[in-house]
């Protein structure tokens, strides 16, 4: 049987909040049980209420007073790494230069051994000296590859 929905609103009668609210933290508290055993995380809950004296605390006051420190360290660690939007682009715009610049350096990498191997075919020789300083460079880092197995 499924159950009707549920109107969130202001209950006025002080016994049936009562009773809600008894039961609703029973949930709660399951929840939150339940969280932290199948996923394996730390978790805490305080519940504070008019109708009683102290606050509800699971697990338990210290291991909860222990999870609030930690987070609230962590907090404190994670302020001094916040950085703003411009800060963020930047750092994305230096890491997209140091791409293009990688990628750069492999198409020019393998356009010197394209040419390379159409020299090998027959096709003149460059006139240019960066040309044969670049195919000079190509041979010797193959030699080496080849030297080393």
């Amino acid at each position: 049987m499924t159950r009707k929905k549920v109107k969130l609103a202001f209950i006025s009668d002080n016994t049936a909040r009562k009773t809600t609210y008894k039961k609703r933290k029973k949930g709660i508290i399951k929840k939150v049980s339940e969280l932290t055993i199948l996923c394996g995380i730390p978790a805490c809950a305080i519940i504070s209420s008019s109708f009683e004296s102290k606050p509800e605390i699971w697990p338990d006051p210290e291991r909860a007073k222990q999870m609030i420190e930690k987070y609230l360290n962590e907090a404190v660690l994670d302020q001094n790494k916040n950085i703003n939007q411009e800060s963020f682009i930047m750092q994305r715009i230096d890491k997209a230069r140091d791409r293009l610049k990688k990628l750069r350096q492999e198409n020019c990498e393998k356009e010197t051994t394209l040419s390379l191997f159409q020299y090998m075919q027959g096709k003149d020789l460059p006139d240019n000296v960066e040309e044969l300083k670049k195919l000079d460079k190509l041979i010797e880092k193959n030699k080496k590859g080849i030297e080393i197995k």
